[in-house]
């Protein structure tokens, strides 16, 4: 039985296709009539209860079944009809008897009238608004999925919420592009009602008079009951299916059941109530008119406004009401808790040994650069840094904690790494900054001042300046633009600070989505992953990317053949991702660099000294201060190119070099020859020697 309920909906589509085919008695099509009413009655009411289509999703399905539903009872009634003499069973005969009234020029009239009102305005505006809403829907698709995306990276939802709303767009659009060809069948069917009508007429008339050798009165009156009646039977259901699909397709906006979503609505307009009712109530007093049907009509409408007017007056004094108590309660958790009640929970005392990864504090004046409702777009331009810069390096900067601070000037800005200061700068929010050319070609008025980032002598110039400081060579930039420099240049300086367990172990989880033999090769066999947390801060200490992942993996499981050292390991990464080094520091095929005397690496190597720590450069003052002094002067020169200072030299020499000179110019960028790609012509423009 269980099996046989399961199977009920197969079993009468199985009994609807027979229906074409086996002929039924007046009462079998009688209660199939009846049946077919009655679920067409209770599809109806279902699609004005539900608040949204997909709570009907089986509806196109449904629409098929009824269609074909139809089509088979009309094949069977017309059957009867002509074999019968009319006789096709007693819904199909007081249907066209109640209609007829004993006149068949007007009966014939209502049923084309019913006939032409579904196909014409049900069923082609069910059929546009389908075809509307299934393009509209899968145009918004993308925006959707979108906005989705969005809220899952900003932690507004989790995924399995931004699973179940991408489960409920892909039904949305399977729904509706459904819809579409469903309103085809309605179309359809509407016409071949109107063609199986013309058939039952013309043909019982042909019948009647040639076959029985009835009277044409009698054959017209038989027939057109027949036929009027037939056609209302399956009109009629077919009627409530076009208003049905017509619903359903229509439910897109609303919030409730049509019920519902009709009572508050015209409830919430009571002027347009009681102004209707008062024309009513005017049209009623003219010579002529219904007086009694429209005084009536008028007064009720005008005690139906006023009783929505009353209501929503009573609604708003509640909302008002609760408003206040909700304020009253929120101003009253505002409140300040003295300081030594609020550190009597240990969990609040837990709550000050909290670190930042980054923090940016800024004085009262530069609140409006910070706050979006105020105009401000700092917060949209550190996430464009932000993703820039995972694009770029390889590595996702962690969250940048913005607050402003009484305890700085007023247009003064800190940033902190790990809650230590590490830069400080200041402003003017009502003036632009102009970096000074070497050799300008005027002077320009401002207040004299130093751009943060990198050190060059600008001035702070009013707006009005600002073309005549371009003509003159100046670099103009926005007030927002310097503080935004500024921090994304200490970001990137401090990067492999950032670069924290956790976060190494999410680059190695996301390898592991391409290559997982590579993962399973190098952790935890041959390298720990305090070791690869290491190698990675080297990298990202000298600017070098770390995007390519499977290249270090595959470098790292190579070096470790021959050697553990990390900074051995680090410049075997660094020459297997020399096109990555030649691309991030070479400037169209071309670099200029300053190279070390053959002495001054003999020199390095010679000074070379292992200790506890690792190996160092024990080397005399006199020397290194040569060294330094050189490597002043000789930066110097890339001031006026289009290039970041470059050092060149031997492979074995290149990391110690390196840590001589960080200190000293930590912006310098020392290469070895073996990080440079081969297509890249190399121009020395300067030469550190051993002087003596």
């Amino acid at each position: 039985m269980r099996r046989l309920f399961d199977n009920a909906i197969s079993l009468f589509v199985i009994v609807i296709v027979l229906l074409l085919i086996i002929p039924l008695n007046p009462f079998v099509l009688d209660m199939m009539f009846i049946l077919n009413i009655s679920i067409s009655l209770i599809i109806l009411l279902i699609t004005m209860r539900i608040s949204e289509s997909l709570e009907f999703s089986i509806f196109p399905s449904l629409l098929l079944i009824t269609t074909l539903l139809r089509l088979g009872l009309n094949i069977s009634s017309t059957r009867l009809i002509l074999t019968k003499q009319g006789e096709a069973g007693q819904v199909i005969k007081t249907f066209g008897t109640f209609v007829l009234q004993g006149n068949v020029v007007v009966g014939v009239i209502i049923f084309l009238i019913i006939v032409l009102v579904q196909f014409i305005v049900i069923t082609k505006g069910a059929e546009r608004v389908a075809e509307v809403a299934a393009r509209f829907t899968l145009d918004a698709m993308p925006g959707k999925q979108m906005a989705i995306d969005a809220d899952l990276s900003s932690g507004l939802i989790d995924e399995q919420e931004a699973r179940g709303r991408r489960y409920k767009i892909q039904k949305e659009a399977d729904f509706y592009g459904a819809m579409d060809g469903a309103t085809k069948i309605v179309k359809g069917d509407a016409i071949m009602s109107i063609i199986i009508t013309v058939i039952n007429f013309v043909a019982g008339t042909i019948i009647g008079v040639i076959q029985t050798g009835m009277p044409f009165s009698q054959v017209l009156q038989v027939y057109s009951i027949a036929t009027i009646g037939d056609g209302l039977v399956s009109q009629i259901p077919a009627l409530l299916i076009s208003t049905s699909t017509g619903m359903i397709v229509t439910r897109s906006v609303s919030d409730g059941s049509l019920n519902q979503d009709v009572a508050k609505q015209f409830m919430a307009q009571p002027q347009a109530l009681m102004i209707a009712g008062g024309i009513m109530a005017v049209l009623s007093v003219i010579p002529g008119a219904p007086h009694i049907p429209l005084a009536i009509l008028g007064g009720g409408l005008i005690g139906l406004g006023l009783q929505a007017s009353r209501a929503m007056k009573r609604a708003g004094l509640e909302e008002a009401a609760a408003q206040e108590e909700a304020l009253a309660k929120e101003l009253q958790a505002q409140q300040p808790m003295d300081e030594n009640e609020y550190y009597k929970d240990i969990n609040n005392v837990y709550n000050l040994l909290n670190v930042e990864p980054i923090e940016m504090e800024f004085g009262y004046s530069l609140i409006p650069l910070v706050d979006e409702s105020s105009g401000g777009k700092l917060i949209n331009r550190i996430v464009i840094f932000r993703r820039q810069y995972a694009q770029d390096m390889g590595f996702v900067i962690p969250s940048i904690r913005l607050r402003d601070s009484s305890n700085l000037n007023t247009n003064q800005y800190v940033i902190k790494i790990k809650g230590e200061e590490v830069a400080k700068g200041e402003i003017l929010v009502d003036y632009y900054l102009a970096l000074e050319p070497p050799t300008p070609a005027g002077e320009v008025d401002g207040i004299e001042t130093i751009e943060p980032a990198y050190g060059i002598p600008s001035k702070w110039i009013l707006p009005e300046n600002k073309e005549l400081a371009e003509i003159y060579g100046y670099t103009v930039i926005d007030p927002l633009s310097v503080m935004l420099t500024h921090l994304s240049e200490t970001v990137k300086k401090h990067a492999h600070e950032l670069l924290i367990r956790s976060e190494v172990m999410q680059l190695i989880e996301n390898v592991k989505k391409t290559a997982p033999e590579l993962v399973e090769e190098v952790f935890p066999n041959l390298m720990s992953y305090g070791s690869f947390q290491k190698i990675l801060g080297n990298l990202l200490k000298e600017n070098v990317p770390i995007k390519d992942m499977e290249t270090i993996l595959e470098s790292i499981a190579d070096s470790m053949a021959t050697t553990r050292d990390i900074d051995t390991i680090t410049e075997n990464i660094r020459i297997a991702l020399k096109r990555t080094i030649t691309r991030k520091f070479c400037e169209g095929g071309q670099m200029k660099v300053v190279t070390l005397d053959a002495e001054v690496e003999k020199t390095i190597i010679s000074s070379l000294t292992k200790g506890e720590q690792g190996i160092y450069i024990s080397m005399s003052p006199d020397i290194m201060q040569s060294i330094i002094s050189q490597l002043g002067e000789q930066v110097k020169k890339f001031n006026e190119l289009a290039q970041s200072p470059i050092i060149l030299t031997s492979n074995v020499v290149r990391i110690y070099f390196y840590r001589l000179i960080e200190q000293f110019y930590p912006n310098i960028n020392v290469l070895s020859f073996n990080e440079i790609a081969n297509n890249v012509q190399i121009q020395a423009i300067g030469n550190i020697v051993l002087e003596k």
